[in-house]
C-alpha cells in the first residue's frame, strides 16, 4: 500500500487501515505527526480539481472535510444551516 501525503503536516507518511473492533470507519494514520482521520466509503465524489472520484470525506476530532487522494487538496466541507 502506498503512502498519500499527509493533510495535516504534508509528509508523505499517510496510511490507511481497517480494524472493525476499533472502528467500523476507514481509519488513516500519519506516521509523522500522528494525525488521525476517519473515513466512511461510501461519502466519495468526483474531486472538484482534479475531476477524478477520488476525493473522501475525512473526520477528525475537530473538523470534517474533502480530501483528494489523487491531487492531496483538501476541501472544508459546507455547513448547512
Amino acid at each position: 500500500m502506498a503512502c498519500q501525503i499527509c493533510p495535516n503536516c504534508k509528509t508523505d507518511a499517510f496510511n490507511w487501515k481497517v480494524d472493525k473492533e476499533e472502528s467500523p470507519l476507514t481509519i488513516w494514520d500519519c506516521g509523522n505527526c500522528n494525525y488521525r482521520a476517519f473515513e466512511n466509503e461510501s461519502d466519495e465524489r468526483n474531486c472538484t480539481k482534479c475531476g477524478k472520484k477520488t476525493e473522501s470525506k475525512l473526520k477528525d476530532d475537530k473538523k470534517e472535510y474533502w480530501w483528494c487522494s489523487n491531487c492531496n487538496t483538501t476541501e472544508k466541507k459546507k455547513q448547512h444551516l
